[in-house]
């Protein structure tokens, strides 16, 4: 005994190392095994699954790992704290794998974090927690007293659903001496009980006999079942009834109808009456067959009672016997094979998923976990699995039935922000079965879109004086991103405008985009504004765009035409922008003014140039087009005005009756609307020689004042013109001298040179005065900038320069055209020193002239 035992705990413990050895070689391969009693209580230890699979339990916390098994029970579980395996329900081998010598339970272990996922699996191992039994265990044997001594009779077997020694293992018979126990091994291992008759029977002598049959296993401690046989003796039977065949063997899908004969067992008795009338009866049958077949006792036919499943049960087997009404009997076995019909289409699980994911998560991130399996066999059961078309997902086998979804390529949520991916499974029957599931996932937003602005360069046109406020366009951007990522704000980029920020000209609305005016422009100071507006996003870091923003500042009319020829009056005038000619009287004071007069000579044709009025607009394009008219006129008919050129001409030859002055009002308008204009004001005198010039100019003066208050005047002014000459003629006569004494000694090369040959002619007599009016031509530099208009006088001003003598055959009269060009042609005058005595010297000679007149 002790040895015996010995020799047991040796083995368990051999299948013990075992155990750890194969789960230490699939852990290696990335799957557990481990080995579990059946029986065991909810919670008992399995295996320590962190420890096999080296992984951290901070994995196994907050859900982050679970357990799944395949079925609707979940017989193991996951403890998150330890990482130990633990059994969830009480597991009865005998219930999960009837008939099967090894029960193995397969389940997964998934790692949300890492969305991985192992498999393990588990055998269970079986306990004597079975006692052998009998279908009846009461039996009733009917025998004919002519049976011969050593006859056998089938007994019904006793049923033991556990495996190994803790099976059924030794039957033994008692109770009469007339029988004795046979016991046969069948071809598939299992052991048959058979009743041996040793000693004949005697109805006369015991019409029944008690038996009492037991059937023992081989646990420890053993376990026992008992049947009770009871056996009548008849009178005499000749013969038995005998099968046509000893096994009946069938194949049938599992979709035949219910009430179906599958197949009809037949056996035959030579005797008459009741001894040869044959019936049938199932002598062994599990219970799920008997609850699967019906057998006909009259007939033998075996039908079906409920559909057959083949993926519930493959293979049916039992006994059936047929006894006569002698209590003669035969046995036979029937073997039912059930086949698989594809009605089973693919099973598709999500173990795992993610509901979102992040748009720059890395092509190959698992989004979920899929378990496919079908229950069929075979090609029926073969399933290929595929995605839906147009998705940036592909479908990885991690697993015999598992598929892992995982990126293909970068997601872009502006492109797509969610996805419904579907998952299809079919398979390889035919038809072929399929079914789907659908992923629903949404893409997270990651800031990788800066703002873009609706148009590559804005531009706008404000007009001048406007109001400070005043909105001048509105800058749009938009971000591709969503939320915090895709709020804009803008705002003005560093700069500066006429030496001052940027920003105290123009602002930038933060939210809308708005730019508005924060002063008002002057078109004549600044034309145009180039600035930058930045939208930045809100993302982190932030994201940002520029665009050039060009404001135009648009001209108004807001400047009046300016007179720059003839000059202004000094004095009460006419007004703004009015001009005297040269030579007229101040009409309040009556001082003498060179303001605005001109000359024409009587013999003028007609169309002779006798002024020119220069004018000038600060503002631009049509507010700066000037127009000139005539508005007032001595004799309207006899000088006309260039519209554009603001020439003022001859319109026809003066006659004798005209009057020799004449007042000209000249009207400068602009094109603006509406529009501004400007005067000037010319004095036209009709004289052929200076004489009658200053003549007429002089009778013009008389009435402005008394003679006295004049004369007196006058020879103060000749006084005092006289002490300059006399003190200038000194000065000249030093000047002399000291060039003469310089003359003896080597001059420069240049010095003395412009005062040389100069006639003294010059200086004195009508030439002078001739030469004191011509200086009066004048260069005039226009532009549309006021700031940069100039009058310039020309180098034979009375200022700097003497006019050199005209040749002897040049026409005398300064009229005209004939003026002008001997003006242009006159050199550009004497050194400094020289210039300035010969504008004394004329200065004097006009004063003499004006005592005269």
């Amino acid at each position: 005994m002790c040895a015996a035992r010995e020799g047991r705990c040796g083995r368990r413990q051999r299948a013990l190392l075992c155990c750890v050895l194969v789960a230490a070689w699939e852990a290696a391969r990335g799957q557990l095994r481990y080995s579990v009693s059946e029986e065991l209580p909810k919670g008992s230890f399995v295996g320590d699954v962190a420890k096999d699979l080296a992984l951290d339990l901070a994995a196994f916390g907050a859900g982050g790992a679970r357990v799944v098994s395949q079925g609707r029970t979940q017989y193991f579980a996951l403890h998150a704290s330890s990482g130990h395996l633990v059994t969830a329900e009480r597991i009865d081998r005998e219930q999960l794998c009837e008939n099967v010598q090894q029960c193995v339970l397969r389940c997964e272990l998934i790692v949300e974090n890492d969305m991985k996922v192992y498999a393990i699996e588990v055998e269970i191992t079986d306990i004597n927690d079975n006692t052998p039994s009998f279908q009846k265990t009461e039996l009733e044997l009917r025998m004919n007293e002519m049976v011969a001594p050593g006859t056998r009779f089938s007994l019904r077997r006793a049923h033991d659903p556990d495996l190994g020694v803790n099976s059924l293992q030794s039957y033994a018979l008692s109770g009469d001496e007339h029988f004795s126990l046979s016991v046969q091994a069948g071809a598939d291992g299992e052991k048959r009980p058979e009743l041996v008759l040793a000693k004949a029977l005697d109805r006369e002598e015991a019409a029944f006999h008690e038996l009492l049959l037991r059937a023992s296993d081989g646990g420890d401690p053993a376990r026992t079942g008992t049947a009770r046989i009871r056996v009548a003796v008849l009178d005499a039977n000749d013969n038995a009834p005998a099968f046509s065949q000893a096994v009946y063997t069938v194949r049938v899908p599992e979709d035949v109808p219910v009430g179906s004969t599958l197949l009809r067992v037949t056996a035959t008795d030579p005797d008459d009456g009741t001894n040869g009338d044959v019936k049938y009866s199932f002598e062994e049958i599990s219970e799920k067959a008997s609850r699967a077949f019906q057998l006909e006792t009259d007939t033998g036919a075996i039908r079906l009672l409920r559909s057959l499943d083949f993926e519930e049960v493959d293979f049916y087997e039992f006994r059936v016997q047929s006894q006569d009404g002698g209590a003669l009997s035969d046995s036979a076995r029937v073997s039912i094979s059930v086949t698989d019909v594809n009605d089973n289409a693919p099973e598709i699980s999500v173990r795992s998923a993610l509901s979102e994911i992040s748009e720059d998560a890395a092509p190959g991130t698992v989004v979920a976990l899929l378990h496919v399996q079908d229950r069929d066999s075979g090609a029926n059961g073969e399933v290929r699995c595929s995605l839906g078309e147009g998705v940036p997902f592909r479908l990885e086998r991690a697993l015999d039935d598992y598929y892992s979804v995982v990126t293909a390529r970068e997601l872009d949520r502006e492109r797509a922000s969610e996805y419904n991916v579907t998952v299809r499974a079919a398979d390889g029957g035919s038809p072929a079965l399929r079914s789907g599931a659908v992923l629903a996932l949404r893409v997270l937003d990651v800031n990788d879109n800066a703002p873009v602005f609706a148009e590559a360069r804005y531009s706008a046109r404000l007009p001048e004086n406007n109001a400070e406020g005043a909105l001048v366009l509105t800058v749009r951007a938009w971000d591709a991103d969503w939320g915090q990522n895709a709020r804009v704000r803008y705002r003005l980029r560093e700069g500066r405008l006429r030496g001052a920020p940027l920003s105290s000209y123009v602002s930038v609305q933060a939210e809308t985009g708005a730019l508005y005016a924060l002063r008002s422009f002057d078109y004549e100071e600044v034309r145009e504004v180039e600035l930058w507006v930045r939208a930045e996003d809100g993302g982190a870091p932030p994201l940002s765009s520029n665009v050039s923003v060009r404001l135009l500042i648009a001209d108004e009319n807001d400047n009046a035409p300016q007179v720059l020829y003839p000059p202004a009056a000094p004095g009460p005038g006419p007004g703004p922008g009015s001009g005297a000619g040269v030579g007229a009287w101040g009409s309040a004071s009556g001082a003498w003014s060179w303001a605005g007069v001109e000359l024409a000579p009587r013999s003028a044709e007609p169309g002779a140039l006798v002024a020119k009025v220069v004018a000038v607009d600060a503002d631009a394009g049509q507010n700066a087009w000037l127009s000139y008219e005539l508005a007032k006129a001595t004799e309207p008919g006899l000088f006309r005005v260039g519209l554009h050129s603001g020439e003022v001409r001859t319109a026809r030859s003066p006659l004798a009756r005209d009057a020799a002055r004449h007042s000209l009002v000249v009207v400068v308008k602009d094109r603006g609307r509406p529009a501004l204009s400007a005067t000037a004001t010319l004095t036209v005198v009709l004289a052929e020689s200076v004489a009658e010039l200053l003549s007429e100019l002089g009778s013009a003066a008389a009435p402005a004042e008394p003679a006295g208050s004049l004369t007196r005047w006058l020879v103060l002014a000749v006084a005092a013109v006289s002490c300059l000459f006399l003190a200038f003629l000194l000065l000249l006569l030093a000047l002399r001298l000291r060039r003469w004494r310089r003359s003896r000694l080597p001059p420069p090369p240049s010095a003395g040179a412009a005062l040389r040959g100069v006639p003294a002619s010059h200086f004195v007599g009508i030439d002078g005065v001739r030469a004191f009016l011509r200086s009066y031509s004048h260069d005039v530099s226009l532009t549309a900038d006021s700031r940069k208009s100039q009058l310039r006088c020309a180098g034979g001003s009375c200022c700097d320069t003497l006019p050199a003598r005209p040749p002897p055959d040049e026409a005398a009269p300064l009229r005209g055209e004939d003026a002008a060009a001997h003006r242009a042609a006159e050199p550009d005058g004497l050194p400094v020193s020289a210039a300035t005595v010969h504008c004394f010297v004329r200065f004097n000679i006009f004063a003499l002239f004006l005592f005269t007149f």
